[in-house]
């Protein structure tokens, strides 16, 4: 699947965080992207992907609805392969079967019904999350390895009022349900907490866990978590997607640090940053 100059590809959510720096990397390897967004005529979410390098050329932006069946028909059509990303991200929910389940769970079987009508598709890689691996009632301590073989119980995620981890879990599974009653080639990419540089103008969740740190707080979270940048997201998204043996699951962690940890390291590189300290 590698040789990009004739390949082109559609990116779900292209205006999100790790997908605009998926359509980044695309566009320098040569291909054409074709990349859905809720609204194309808004600058805010298109502005920074049309001016990447090779987007005149190559990048063709569509409108899509997770919530609506076919919709992601046109901007899937002639592709090669399919990178869905769009899925919500946020922690104050009012309703997460409106906010969070029903995009992650019906937007991904939306994609994939488009992806199921098209003959040219050859791989689907889907972006899901540590959230549908880590949460699965097995005990976790520091010996505790976590793997691709670890799936996220919805019964644990609903009972700790997860409900982001609940989405991507039951988006994930559904997704697999669904390729493998369809045949078709899919990988999933699980990453932890995203951070790095923004390519998009807007904040997203997990950088918004920094600026949080940054920006007055008084105290940081008594929590653990993994961590990993966004290119290395958006390069392994590509990878999964190039590589003929990749399959499966594929966790990516580059670090697991405490709340501490990190505050530890932006003092370090940043002594003047008024940090929290409890």
């Amino acid at each position: 699947m590698s040789g990009g100059a004739a390949k082109t590809v559609c990116v779900t959510g292209g205006s999100g965080y790790i997908a605009s720096w998926i359509v980044k990397f695309l566009l320098q390897r040569g291909y054409t992207v074709k990349a859905s967004v809720r609204n194309p005529a808004d600058p805010i979410k298109t502005a920074h992907l049309l001016s990447l390098d090779g987007a005149a050329e190559r990048l063709h932006l569509f409108k899509a609805n997770l919530l609506e069946e076919g919709s992601f028909d046109s901007a899937i059509e002639g592709c090669q392969g399919v990178f869905h990303t769009a899925s919500p991200f946020f922690h104050n929910v009012t309703d997460p079967q409106a906010e969070l389940i029903d995009p992650a769970l019906k937007g991904t079987l939306n994609v994939l019904k488009s992806v199921a009508k098209s003959s040219s598709v050859k791989r689907v890689v889907l972006t899901s999350s540590m959230a549908a691996v880590a949460y699965s009632g097995q005990p976790r301590n520091p010996d505790t390895v976590i793997d691709e073989t670890w799936f996220s119980n919805p019964e644990i995620c609903k009972e700790m009022k997860l409900w982001y981890v609940l989405s991507k879990t039951l988006a994930e599974e559904a997704a697999w349900n669904f390729v493998k009653e369809k045949g078709i080639d899919m990988v999933t990419i699980n990453p932890a907490m995203v951070i790095g540089p923004l390519l998009q103008p807007t904040l997203n969740t997990s950088a918004e866990a920094i600026l949080n740190l940054i920006s007055g707080a008084q105290t940081f979270p008594n929590s653990t978590f993994g961590w990993v940048n966004v290119k290395d997201v958006a390069n392994a998204h590509i990878l999964a997607y190039e590589v003929p043996s990749a399959n499966g699951r594929y966790c990516l962690v580059e670090s697991v640090i405490h709340y501490s940890g990190i505050v530890k390291l932006l003092h370090d590189l940043y002594p003047s940053l008024q940090l929290p300290d409890k």
